[in-house]
C-alpha cells in the first residue's frame, strides 16, 4: 500500500460529491446515528462499482452507449427525486426534531434505518461514472509485474471503502453535532433544505451532461 494511493484516495473521498452531500443531509435531518448509517450505505454502494471494474462491466458501460445511457438516466431521475425529497422533507431526508419537538411540519417518528441505507446504496449504484472511475483509478496503483492483479485490486478496493466510510462518518458526526442549533432556526433550516435540494439537482444535471 503506497502513500500516493492513500493520499490520492483521501482527496477523492473527501471531495464534495453525492455521497458527502447525502451524509450531511441525513446528519442534519436525523442525527449522528443515521449519518453513520448513511456513510455505511454509501460505502456499500461502492461494492457493485468495484466489482464491475474488476469483472470488466465498467468496460461494457464505456463501450455500450445504450447501457451507459440507461444507467445514467436512472441515476439522474433518482438525484432529482432526492432534490424533491429535500424540499418536501420526505423520505430519508425528513427532519426529525429531538423528542418530537421543533419546527417540523409532521410529528417526529422513528425513521427507518433501512430507508437511509437503501437510498445511500442507490445513489452510488445508479452512477455509471463511478464504475468507470474505478476502472481507470485502481490499475494505476498495480505494478505491471504484479503476480495477482485481481487480489491486489481487491485489496486496494477494501482500503478505499474503509477510507470512504471513515471520512463520511466524520462528516456526518460533525454535521450532527450542530444539528440542534440548525433545526431550532426555521430560516436557517429552510435555507439548508433549499441548498441540499439545489445540490442534488446540480449533481443530477452534471450526471445528465456527462459522457462515457
Amino acid at each position: 500500500m503506497t502513500l500516493s494511493f492513500l493520499l490520492t484516495s483521501l482527496i477523492v473521498v473527501a471531495s464534495p460529491g453525492t455521497g458527502v452531500l447525502y451524509t450531511l443531509a441525513v446528519a442534519l435531518a436525523q442525527g449522528s446515528r443515521a449519518s453513520v448509517a448513511a456513510a455505511f450505505a454509501c460505502t456499500l454502494g461502492i461494492i457493485p462499482q468495484m466489482l464491475g471494474a474488476m469483472l470488466g462491466l465498467a468496460a461494457v458501460l464505456h463501450t455500450s452507449a445504450l447501457a451507459f445511457a440507461a444507467l445514467k438516466w436512472c441515476g439522474v431521475v433518482y438525484l432529482l427525486y432526492m432534490a424533491w425529497q429535500a424540499l418536501r422533507e420526505t423520505g430519508a431526508l425528513a427532519i426529525e426534531a429531538p423528542n418530537g419537538q421543533g419546527p417540523t411540519k409532521r410529528p417526529a417518528k422513528a425513521r427507518s434505518t433501512r430507508r437511509v441505507i437503501v437510498t445511500g446504496i442507490l445513489i452510488n449504484v445508479l452512477n455509471p461514472k463511478l464504475s468507470i472511475f474505478f476502472l481507470a483509478f485502481l490499475p494505476q496503483f498495480i505494478a505491471a509485474d504484479e503476480p495477482h492483479p485481481l487480489a491486489r485490486m481487491l485489496e486496494l478496493s477494501v482500503v478505499f471503502m474503509l477510507m470512504t466510510f471513515a471520512v463520511f462518518a466524520v462528516y456526518g458526526v460533525f454535521a450532527a453535532s450542530v444539528r440542534d442549533r440548525v433545526i431550532s432556526r426555521p430560516k436557517v433550516l429552510a435555507w439548508l433544505r433549499r441548498s441540499f435540494a439545489a445540490g442534488f439537482a446540480a449533481l443530477g444535471v452534471r450526471l445528465a451532461l456527462s459522457e462515457r
